[in-house]
Formats: structure tokens, sequence, C-alpha cells
């Protein structure tokens, strides 16, 4: 069962503005005349009341409107240095945030669904009912921008236009936060009012840092109201709690998917990337992986970059399916990006022309971003970074070495600076996909690419992401199932969200020439998993364009492939070749034969920790358990004939 509507809306409830001319009056009160002429042009009564209602609860002494114009972004630049939010650099366009040293990534343990009596929330997330949610966030967002300015901006998630976009109003008091969303999404003042008459519906963010100090962490809450399509965040400043129009409104996106638009729409935690094949042509991919899992590295693999972190879909008329990015910049993890591997980016990065808000790197003498992994010569010795001084060999209250910068610092930019992008970012009818792929950071089971042989056992393969935890999220470690790399932004129960991913696939207005292969992708395999010693990589990052150029090839049926019971893998001469003309390197069969043998033991094992964890969730559609069942059953006949370790010669 999706969300409730019917149903108190906390915002309204705290605020208790009810009319439009309460609302007009306040903000006669708390707005200067340049800002009350700004507003005046946002005709949706709807958008006022949320906006007043904020003001209501939040007590700011002003408010600012972000109209995108150039004066207003410089505003907001402005602003977050005087309030010490971020830090020039020396290099043109550059600045550095630090969030607390104790809040580097989601605040998963603070982090609630509203939700309402009878409704399924999802078995991986916290849920507070209703009237105690609303208790929790009157204690603690009641005046809590007392002093401060409230800055309000109108975004568009996906090009204007396009029919799977969500309008969204960002309302902070962080200009950090602010400054991140004119990068990482397009704000459409002039456009917002006719987005939601067209797509009937906005999301609305209500954030402030506070005080923003470190003993107000305890304190720090991400609420969403899933009924009313609402955030609340207070008391924290990383981007990932406190811009929610990001995996925030996410969340939203999906449950719109699942109960609203389901077979019509999806929402996925996906990059889209378009690859060149013969005759100059270029295929669209999307793909999931948990965050820090080499998602932002695989988008810049492609030839033709549209997004790295997310992916609205649907079916266009035309029988194909269609993605647009919801963001049009990078909220991107740097540690490991390096020139061998990232170019595109480090050339962002590393010289001028670029506007680049860093946060919780290494800034050293000179002024310069450091981050562990960047492959530069010398490494720096001492800074300032995260936790604040750093020299080199410094260890925590634990004894634990202090690395040069947080494994989940990031880089902020826009999409148009990197070489390789796409204006097809910008294109409200979005770009026919038709490669689709799942990864996780998988180290010891699962070959680097292999293809569903139907749309359900590509369901299935997004289903089963097993995953490495990394530093995304606070406190998390282990291995973990990560499903479609979605199910932390899934607010509903898994099996409704499997189910509508079973029903969109298998749509019967998806023309056949047009369905797309959905596909497994994992790079993270080990030599000790396959006989060796080392826990380095089999492999290098840069083999991904090679499996991608394969995948290519094989959705327009010019490779062929060898059947298994997970489903279709390469033959050799085919990645031989691809190896040569993509990545300039050899290929030996030797590495092939450890990188594509089934480990059969191991992906049995894989098998029943999905089954068993499953058994778990309500609604499991049994298609699931079938396909699994009878890849069990045919992986053990091939362990009686050949052994525990299959090769694909014996395939």
């Amino acid at each position: 069962m999706g969300p409730i509507k019917d149903c108190i809306d906390i915002a309204t409830e705290l605020g208790g503005i009810k009319t439009l001319e309460a609302a007009q009056q306040l903000f006669e009160k708390k707005m200067d005349a340049a800002n009350l002429a700004k507003l005046q042009k946002i005709k949706n009564p709807d958008i006022l009341k949320k906006i007043a209602n904020a003001i209501s609860i939040c007590d700011p002494s002003s408010v600012f409107i972000d109209t995108g114009s150039e004066a207003d972004r410089q505003f907001v630049r402005d602003l977050a240095l005087e309030k010490g939010e971020e830090s020039k650099l020396p290099m043109q366009g550059h600045t550095i945030h630090y969030d607390l040293k104790d809040e580097q990534g989601r605040i998963i343990d603070r982090t609630y669904y509203i939700y309402n009596e009878g409704e399924e929330v999802s078995t991986l997330a916290l849920k507070k009912e209703r009237s105690e949610a609303l208790i929790d966030i009157r204690e603690k967002m009641t005046g809590i921008m007392k002093g401060m300015v409230m800055l309000v901006g109108f975004y568009n998630r996906g090009p204007v236009g396009a029919p799977a976009s969500n309008p969204a109003v960002e309302i902070s008091s962080s200009t950090y936060v602010l400054h991140s969303a004119d990068i990482l999404y397009r704000n459409v003042y002039a456009d917002i009012v006719q987005e939601v008459e067209k797509l009937g519906h906005f999301y609305t963010n209500i954030h402030s840092e506070g005080s923003n100090k470190p003993e107000d962490l305890p304190n720090a809450r991400v609420y969403m109201d899933r009924s009313h399509l609402t955030t609340f965040s207070c008391y924290c400043t990383y981007a990932g709690n406190t811009l929610l129009m990001k995996k925030g409104n996410h969340r939203f996106s999906v449950d719109r998917a699942v109960y609203e638009l389901k077979g019509e729409q999806l929402a996925e935690h996906m990059f889209i990337t378009g690859i060149e094949g013969s005759g100059g042509r270029v295929t669209w991919m999307t793909g999931a992986a948990p965050s820090g899992c080499g998602k932002t590295t695989t988008a810049m693999a492609g030839d033709h970059f549209v997004g790295d972190d997310l992916a609205q879909m649907w079916i266009a008329e035309d029988g194909s399916i269609r993605s647009v990015n919801p963001e049009m910049g990078i909220f991107g993890i740097v540690e490991d990006v390096n020139w061998e591997g990232d170019p595109e980016l480090m050339q962002c990065l590393r010289n001028p022309g670029t506007e680049v808000i860093w946060s919780n790197v290494l800034i050293d003498k000179n002024g310069v971003p450091q981050w562990v992994g960047n492959g530069e010569d010398p490494p720096p010795t001492k800074g300032v970074n995260f936790q604040g001084p750093w020299e080199r060999g410094m260890v925590d209250e634990n004894g634990k070495e202090i690395p040069m910068s947080h494994p989940n610092s990031r880089c902020t930019l826009v999409n148009s600076a990197l070489a390789n992008y796409s204006d097809r970012n910008e294109d409200p009818e979005g770009v026919e996909t038709r490669i689709i792929t799942y990864s996780g950071r998988d180290s010891d089971t699962m070959p680097p690419v292999w293809v569903g042989k139907n749309p359900d056992q590509g369901v299935v393969i997004g289903a089963c992401i097993v995953s490495a935890a990394t530093a995304t999220e606070v406190g998390a470690s282990g291995v973990r199932r990560q499903p479609w790399a979605n199910a932390p932004f899934t607010p509903g129960s898994l099996g409704d969200y499997m189910d509508a991913q079973f029903v969109f696939f298998n749509s019967d207005k998806i023309v056949p020439d047009k369905q797309p292969i959905l596909a497994g992708l994992n790079y993270f395999l080990t030599h000790e998993a396959r006989g060796g010693t080392s826990k380095k990589l089999l492999g290098e990052k840069k083999d991904v364009k090679a499996w991608m150029a394969w995948l290519e090839r094989r959705v327009h049926k010019e490779v062929d492939a060898i059947e298994t019971p997970i489903g279709y893998i390469p033959k050799y001469e085919d990645l031989k070749n691809l190896f040569k003309d993509r990545i300039d390197k050899a290929y030996p069969q030797d590495l092939y034969m450890k990188q594509f043998s089934l480990y059969v033991d191991n992906i049995v094992a894989r098998i029943d920790m999905q089954e068993e964890a499953y058994r778990k969730e309500t609604h499991i559609p049994e298609k699931f358990f079938e396909i699994l069942k009878a890849q069990r059953q045919e992986l053990l006949e091939l362990k009686a004939k050949f052994g525990s370790v299959v090769t694909p010669e014996q395939l």
C-alpha cells in the first residue's frame, strides 16, 4: 500500500498558515521590496503557502528569493564566505566546505520516514508515526533560523518539459545548500508554475543547520513526509542530509513510480552515459551501483556523459525506454579519482575554468585540495582536513591513522564542464536506453559482466546486488545486500518495488526491437578470490570500457555469448579485440579464465543468502524465487559434472 494522503500536513500544522492572505502578510513582514517582488511572480497558492509555513516555523530574520540570476547566485556565494560555510581557495571559482567531524555521510540512524497507521515502510529504514514526528519537528525546528537569512530556490529535477521531471522547492538557511543546488539542479524560477501545473505535484525541502555545533549533532534529524512530499532536516550540513532534492526527493520519486505510475515510470539510483559503436552509433546505457562503488567512474567511461547518480525513466510513445538525469551536476566522491582513471574530471578539478565546491578534503599549505588516491607526487605531509590541522602519521583517539582526506570527500561541479559532456542532458525527450547494468563491490563471486537471458532475469540481477559497505553512510560496515542499489531510497516494501520492476520491463508498450538488455557488472574481483594472494583488483579501473563496449555490441546482436545458469557471458576473442580497440591493452586468456570461470559454491551461497533474506520480506513476487531456484539447480548440475570451478571452455 502506498502513502496515505488524507492526513495532517505537518508543515501546515506547525506553521499555521492556511490562506493566501495570511501568507502574504507574513511575506510582507519578513521580506524587503525586491524579494517580495520576486516571490509575487510565483502564482501558485500551494507553493506560496508551503514557503509561508516554513517561514512561520523557522522564524528567520529575512528571506532571500534565489531566481537563478547571476546576481542572485553571487549573493549566495558571497554569503557563504561571509558566514564561513565555505572558504575561498587560490584557484578561481573553487571553495572548500567542511562538515562536522562526526557528520561525514548520511545519518541513517537519525533519518526517518513519517508514516501513518496502515502504511508499509521498507524494512531497511527507520520510521516514526506522524504524531510523534510532529512533536519532534516542532521541538527541534521551531525558531531554528532566528537571526538568520532563509534562502528559497525553485528547481526542476530533470529538464523542463520532460514527462518524468519533478519540480522542487528548496528552503534552507545554509548557503552551502543553496550554492550546491544552483550547481546541481536547474533553477526554474521562470518555469516552476507551469511545470507544477503540467506534472501535478512538487516537492518541498525545509532545512536549517541551526547553530552548527558538534554538541547539536545528536539532535540532527532528517524526516521524509511521503504523504505531503515534504522533507524536514535540521542540525546537519552534509549534502546527503541537507540537499534533500537529491536523495530525499529521489525517495518520493521512487514512491510515485511504485504506487502512482506503476508500469509507466521508474526512479533509479543510476548513471546515464552513451557508448559509441560501429558506424558512429551511440547506444545509451544506465547503471545502478551503491554510492562509493564506481558509479561516477563507470559513467565517465562512456563517450557521452549525461549523469552519474540518478535517472528518471519512462516508456515513451515510440515504445522505447527513455531516461533523463534529474541533476545537471556532479556531487562526486573524490577518493581514488586520478589522471589514469578519470582524466575528464581531473581536468576540471586541477585546471582553472570550473566552479567547484570541495568538501572534507585536505587543503595543503598552498591552498590546493588533496585527497587519498589522487596519484600525484609528492603527497603532502600537512594541511587542514575534515578534522582540523593534519600531518602525516596523525592518529585518532583509538590509535587509528587519520587519512589525508575523508573517504566520503566530495567535489560539486556542473556536468557541462566535462569534456565528454552530452547536451542530451537537457533534452526533455530523454535518451533511448538500451543497456541497464547493476553492480556492487563484490570481491569474490560474480564475473565482470553477464547479461540476463530475459527481462525477468535482469530484474533478479538488480535485486541481488551485494556490496561491501562504503563511507557514504555513517557507521555502516561489512558486506551487505544492496537491492538495485536503490533500497536505502525505497520508502515502501521491497516486494512492491520488485513487482513494479517486473511490470515495467515486461510492459507490452515496449517495442521488441527496443527492449533493453539488463546486465550485471563487477570490477572488484580480487587476485585472492581467484587463487592468488593479493587483495588487489583482478584487472584495472579502465577495463570497464571493454565490458561496456561488449554490452553495446551485444544489444545490437554483433557478438555471440556463452550461455550459463546466471546469464550470458562474453567469449574470449570478442573481449580480446575490444580490449585492444577500446583501451589499447592486451587481454591474456588466463586472466579471462580467472574472471569468467563460475565459482559455483560462491554463487550458490549468494543465491541462498538472497532467498533467505527475501523470504522475510512481504509481497515478494513468487517469480523471483522460481528464477533463483532454477539457477541454483543448474549450477549444482554443472558442479556435479565439472567440479566447483566451471570454466567458460567447459560451458
